[in-house]
């Protein structure tokens, strides 16, 4: 792939450059800054999809028959570079980057047309019902179930760690439909209006203090089998190939780059005492830039493959443990810049919005809760033991 840019491309950075600057609001920005969970509040980040959506740009990998930019590889690189670099919001990853991916190659026509539209406007907010208490990494091994009654399925069981469900109105789920002789056999893939009855959402708070997660429980849940995505019993298919989106689609390495280069900031300023000139502090730094630099060109050629209509494969896997690590690596190094700062605790949330002055500058709220919340990063989305594995069995044939 050559990663020269050409004259047309260098234009169109430009014409990303300024739009972001035209469109995005010094609100959403400072609210991007100053929130310390993976995923940005629906507030803050559907006004910048429903923002994207009216330039044409709402779901810059989708084929352009559904709605997508019909954007080049090296687009779609500056776009996202371009957006980590100003800070942009994050949209609603659930819908646009994993189950709308599935819904364009397993989905109905009547799913397409219902459901893809309502993505990229930002009507429908999505959350993902996989794990269960017992069935994470081993997902699998998942317990709840569907049964058929008619032209519905009746859903019984739970769901855990899922992001942003007390915001969400619609969640894709698997579920057992019927048992088989292996535990990937009999799962389904459903989509479920979260306004349904019999669907209780009950939060949990992460260690950084945030509500991000909750656990969903489904009380006979009737749910039409039109939801059902594909063939009934073949949702474990559907499910890994959305979970190589979920691992590999992205374009971390411009965010990671970017949250290095926060961390950097505040240590070369007077709020950490400059605690750049820590010789350990400034060779870390530089670790983690390398590493990133590595993590850039493997996301580029993944990027080369989806735009050719290859799904990213068992190389997702290799990127999501380094993102993973890398993540940490960063949120790590940012606390030890802070130093004794990061004793003080905010309770209060979101930062953006607080009515008080914090104990400590504001642009030192968010490090610690990242750090806390990043523990996270290395088992969501399949833990680091699970991509090594695949990486051993898949890439290296072991």
């Amino acid at each position: 792939m050559d990663l020269t840019f050409s004259a047309e491309e260098r234009a169109f950075e430009q014409e990303v450059r300024d739009y972001i600057a035209a469109s995005l609001t010094p609100e959403m920005k400072r609210a991007t800054a100053l929130t310390p969970s993976v995923f940005s509040d629906p507030d803050i980040g559907m006004a910048w999809q429903r923002t994207l959506h009216k330039k044409g740009w709402g779901a810059p990998g989708w084929p352009v028959e559904h709605g997508g930019p019909d954007w080049t590889p090296a687009q779609r690189w500056i776009f996202e570079a371009e957006c980590a670099r100003a800070g942009v919001p994050n949209v609603n990853v659930m819908g646009v980057k994993m189950v709308g991916p599935v819904i364009i190659g397993f989905g109905s026509p009547e799913q397409k047309n219902f459901y893809l539209p309502r993505i990229l406007s930002g009507d429908d907010y999505w959350c993902q019902g996989y794990s269960e208490p017992g069935s994470g990494s081993d997902l699998s091994s998942l317990k709840t179930r569907a049964v058929r009654d008619g032209d519905d399925y009746i859903i019984n069981g739970t769901k855990i760690w899922t992001t942003h469900a007390h915001h969400a109105n619609r969640m894709f789920a698997l579920v057992r439909t019927n048992d088989g002789e292996r535990q990937q056999d009999g799962i389904s893939f459903i989509l479920i209006d979260m306004k349904t009855p019999g669907i209780t959402t009950r939060p949990i708070l992460t260690i950084g203090g945030d509500h991000e997660v909750n656990q969903v429980f489904f009380d006979d849940v009737r749910v039409p089998v039109a939801n059902r995505v594909g063939e009934e019993g073949k949702g474990w298919t559907y499910g890994k190939y959305l979970l190589e989106f979920e691992r590999g689609s992205g374009i971390a390495s411009a965010k990671l780059r970017e949250a290095l280069k926060t961390i950097a900031d505040l240590a070369e300023s007077d709020v950490t005492g400059r605690a750049i000139e820590d010789p350990d502090i400034a060779m870390r730094m530089s670790e983690v830039e390398v590493d990133i630099d590595a993590l850039e060109m493997t996301e580029l050629r993944v990027l080369s493959a989806l735009q050719t209509g290859q799904n990213p494969g068992a190389v997702s896997s290799l990127i999501k443990l380094r993102v993973s690590e890398i993540r940490q690596a960063v949120t790590r190094l940012g606390v030890d810049v802070i130093g004794n700062d990061g004793l003080a605790v905010e309770p209060a949330r979101p930062f953006y919005r607080l009515n008080h002055e914090p104990a400590i500058p504001e642009e030192l709220l968010p490090v610690v809760p990242e750090y806390l919340n990043g523990r996270a990063y290395t088992i969501f989305g399949g833990s680091s033991e699970i991509q090594r594995d695949i990486i051993a069995k898949m890439v290296l044939g072991l």
